[in-house]
């Protein structure tokens, strides 16, 4: 799904895309449907103009769904919450995308921006995040599991939805929480 896509027939097909999966989480009863920005084409001026435009043309019930992610090439968190505030909806902060891809921000930058955004545009909802740890220093590749330093320390105790992205799955979710009960 690349709404911002210079391909008219791309974007449409997302557009098409992006409606069955509001069917589908309407009837599972999903809060959001996370995406990427996508490519930069022309430009990162160009690809945001491209996707306000084409995600106006979805369905108010897909846009109140949508969240945007930054990702670990192009576009940083500064770069999705500037995005995200202009079409009205929260951004998801990946803390592995922004280590990969850093900007001006810091994690716990990163993060309040992301609670801000969660707190102006989706009111109720927790913050959403991801975590994973690269497959080996430096990897952009997700690992079988989470190197249990790899959770922000700031990010314990917050009330927020943490997903956490690893090869491993469930097997992964459970070794994590082990490490974090050890932890406390």
């Amino acid at each position: 799904m690349i709404l911002s896509s210079p391909r008219e027939d791309v974007a449409r097909s997302s557009i098409e895309e992006l409606e069955y999966h509001r069917t589908t989480a309407s009837l599972v009863g999903a809060e959001l449907v996370n995406i990427h920005v996508g490519g930069r084409y022309d430009g990162k001026a160009g690809a945001f103009e491209r996707f306000r435009k084409n995600f106006m043309k979805l369905s108010k019930e897909a846009r109140s769904l949508l969240t945007i992610e930054n990702d670990d090439i192009i576009y940083t968190p500064s770069d999705v919450d500037g995005l995200a505030a202009s079409v009205g909806i929260p951004f998801v902060y990946d803390v592995h995308h922004h280590r990969c891809n850093p900007d001006s921000l810091g994690e716990l930058e990163a993060t309040r921006l992301c609670i801000a955004s969660w707190k102006k545009f989706r009111p109720g909802q927790e913050p959403y995040f991801h975590v994973s740890s690269p497959r080996s220093p430096g990897a952009r590749e997700h690992s079988d599991y989470i190197v249990p330093d790899d959770l922000p320390v700031f990010w314990r105790g917050l009330k927020a939805t943490v997903d956490v992205e690893a090869k491993a799955k469930e097997l992964a979710v459970t070794r994590l929480m082990r490490s974090l009960d050890n932890f406390n």
